[in-house]
């Protein structure tokens, strides 16, 4: 697995895996990511109904699948032949949603997994918790990365597991700008996770001189990867981690 930041550009971290190419937060997209030389793979989690992890952004199923109703009202048996393929493409008709287990027993220790701890609706519940608990299971504590934008989610997982690194994700623009700084810092996050726009040299040298890392999202134009790489940001989260890496190879 790729540990250490390359020496000519940074990280390539595929969104949702390959979502440029491949129905996303699906095995088919992390499958992908990892055959198109991606460093690692961001995705989604939440708990259903029934408390399964499931690997799902948003709070429905009703934009990605064939079903309708809240992850966390759903149980796992309702969700797990749901066809989360089809509206993508032909191609990928029948491409089930997958649970996080599936994705560690396929691809952990391959490749660095960034899972987005997803409880905004309910940032009362378990999620953390349980996360960590499959992580230590499953002895992927070096690559596993936890990212949320609930900073209480990071701080839950520290308390529990200390040595899982941790990225503080924040919104855009002026929203996220507390986060990017002084209010950030409570947190104890060991990667700031920006909106690539808002990224300067100076945050980049900033988070670098604290021990930090900086790693963006969601870029994919080839001025804004170059510009990243100047900046010399550590990660890059993207939809098409082929793209930024036969860009990256050809500078």
């Amino acid at each position: 697995m790729t540990e250490q930041i390359s020496r000519t550009h940074p990280l390539i971290i595929a969104h949702r895996g390959a979502s440029a190419l491949a129905p996303e937060n699906t095995l088919a997209a992390f499958r992908l990511a990892k055959e198109q030389g991606a460093d690692g793979i961001e995705l989604d989690v939440r708990l259903s109904a029934d408390m399964r992890l499931i690997v799902h952004h948003d709070q429905s199923v009703n934009r990605t699948t064939n079903g309708q109703g809240k992850v966390s009202e759903l149980l796992w048996d309702q969700m797990k032949h749901l066809d989360a393929g089809s509206k993508f493409g032909d191609a990928f008709a029948g491409e089930p949603i997958p649970l996080l287990e599936d994705v560690f027993e396929e691809l952990g220790g391959q490749f660095l997994i960034n899972v987005e701890l997803k409880n905004n609706s309910t940032p009362r519940d378990n999620l953390s918790e349980m996360v960590v608990k499959l992580i230590q299971k499953t002895n992927l504590q070096d690559s596993v990365f936890l990212s949320s934008f609930s900073g209480n989610n990071l701080l839950k997982a520290e308390a529990l597991a200390p040595e899982i690194r941790r990225g503080l994700l924040v919104l855009p623009g002026l929203a996220g700008s507390p986060y990017r700084g002084f209010l950030g810092k409570r947190f104890h996050y060991d990667a700031l996770h920006p909106f690539f726009a808002d990224v300067k040299p100076n945050l980049v040298e900033r988070m670098h001189l604290e021990g930090k890392q900086v790693n963006v999202w969601t870029v994919d134009n080839h001025k804004d990867l170059m510009r990243m790489r100047a900046h010399g940001v550590d990660m890059v989260i993207c939809n098409d981690p082929g793209n930024a890496r036969r860009l990256y190879e050809a500078a």
